[in-house]
């Protein structure tokens, strides 16, 4: 049932997104966009010891979108890569494979779980998970192959 999807808990998180805008000196950024419904999200992190010490999150996207980018926001200070992509993973597990709700400092992400039934809506919901995880791998350079063999001994 669509009324679901836009419960009073979900409306609240999106009424009050934390950490919205940008960050003036981010280590490193992401933009992700959901081809089917265009929402938008742009991260930035500064990472220090392989923990996310400030992140900032532009989002224009559905409610789902900015649901899930608010429990990210609220959640995210303190966690590091695998933190983020086991939060994502269980995220769309839980969307595309009837998995299990996320656990631990995500574990806020089982709200949208009726989300699961409604396909074209799923990407909008993992996007701020999936440009978190780009732009906390590029600011630690993990997963990064050389382009050039420069500087190389």
């Amino acid at each position: 049932m669509i009324d679901d999807l836009y419960s009073a808990k979900i409306l609240k998180l999106v009424a009050n997104m934390p950490r919205a805008g940008r960050l003036a000196a981010p280590d490193a950024s992401s933009e992700k966009v959901a081809k089917l419904c265009g929402s938008k999200i742009t991260v930035d992190v500064a990472v220090r010891d392989g923990k996310v010490v400030d992140y900032a999150q532009d989002v224009a996207a559905c409610a789902l979108g900015q649901a899930a980018a608010a429990i990210l926001g609220q959640n995210v200070i303190g966690a590091d890569l695998a933190d983020i992509e086991l939060a994502r993973d269980s995220l769309a597990a839980m969307l595309k494979a009837n998995g299990s709700p996320p656990v631990g400092r995500f574990a806020e992400l089982a709200v949208l779980e009726p989300v699961k039934d409604y396909p074209a809506r799923h990407a909008s919901t993992l996007l701020a998970f999936d440009a978190t995880v780009e732009a906390v791998r590029k600011a630690t350079g993990v997963g990064e192959t050389r382009t050039s063999t420069a500087g190389a001994a």
